[in-house]
């Protein structure tokens, strides 16, 4: 079974159904609107089938109104998204939430966080949300990688030095991902903005033993399969966790910010390397988790992360988990 260690509030009797609770819930309109931007508990809990999902917030980019951020959309279109959604439209919020599984005695972590101040200056909050909810970091023995975006993998290497954050967890990637980053020659191929962040990863990551890359498919860990999702980068990929009858996808940046992308999933984000191919994804696997049944969990999801899709003709309603 599907439960929550805190009180949440869910959009529909269908999200009632998808996290398996017996009662439909009130529904909250606009869908965002009881979403605090920033939480007061930095950390929730709740389980898929036997394992213990822990969901801790990072931070939050306040990012400035950018007529680039999405390909195929004005910044009036983006406000009018966000005021929609019950959001601010000051700027365009980006939580950011790690995830760390439970299974058993073994800790796995998804994605490593974006370092403390590496990625914006007010994402500090993962080493002592992580410690509030009793995860010792030095005890995650393996960390799974969604893809190589600061925000995802700074927090494996310490500010100014480089050095390994968790140099004995095993770091789990999609093969095509690392080898995209890692070929000789990427760096100078990169948009100028993207070369600091290339060379980063091309001097620091293949100096490391510790890397295991997978294929598309493949079992990481026992009930936990990667699913290749590209677009977003060559190799972004998503975590499907099965448990008994639950399941849950982690799915990283496949449905970044979804007050703007469940109604239009059709815009393309700058940040997307492949805009068309996202698109793909997006709808592919956000239609997989709507036939299925599966929970669903997002980097940049209000926090905690977590919430149910809807189709609403060609495309979604997004309503999040409420942390109470």
């Amino acid at each position: 079974m599907f439960t929550m260690s805190r009180r949440a509030v869910l959009g529909s009797a269908a999200a009632a159904a998808a996290f398996g609770l017996s009662s439909k819930l009130e529904f909250v309109m606009p869908a965002l609107a009881a979403a605090p931007l920033e939480p007061m508990v930095g950390f929730f809990k709740y389980k898929v089938g036997d394992v213990e999902v822990t969901a801790i917030y990072d931070g939050i980019w306040k990012k400035p109104h950018d007529p680039t951020f999405i390909k195929n959309a004005s910044i009036e279109d983006t406000k009018e998204a966000l005021s929609k959604a019950g959001l601010t439209t000051e700027f365009m919020p980006i939580p950011l939430t790690v995830v760390v599984l439970k299974l058993g005695d073994r800790l796995i972590m998804m994605d490593a966080g974006s370092g403390v101040g590496q990625w914006q200056a007010n994402a500090t909050h993962l080493p002592a949300n992580m410690a509030a909810a009793g995860i010792d970091y030095k005890k995650i023995d393996t960390i799974m990688l969604s893809h190589f975006h600061p925000d995802h993998v700074w927090g494996l290497m310490e500010k100014g030095t480089n050095d390994p954050v968790f140099p004995n967890a095993e770091l789990i990637v999609n093969a095509v991902e690392y080898n995209w980053w890692t070929e000789p020659g990427r760096v100078e191929k990169l948009a100028e903005g993207r070369k600091p962040a290339g060379k980063r990863i091309a001097d620091v990551f293949p100096k490391w033993k510790n890397w295991r890359l997978v294929d598309d498919g493949a079992e990481v860990a026992p009930g936990i399969r990667l699913l290749a999702a590209p677009g977003h980068t060559p190799g972004h990929s998503t975590y499907l966790v099965i448990s008994g009858s639950k399941q849950l996808l982690v799915s990283a940046d496949i449905m970044y910010v979804p007050a703007l992308l469940a109604p239009h999933p059709e815009w393309q984000g700058s940040y997307d390397q492949d805009g068309p191919m996202a698109i793909d994804t997006r709808r592919r696997l956000i239609d997989r988790i709507i036939a299925d049944n599966i929970a669903i969990c997002g980097s940049h999801f209000p926090f905690p992360g977590s919430g149910t899709f809807v189709k609403d003709g060609s495309a979604y309603g997004f309503t999040p988990t409420i942390q109470a």
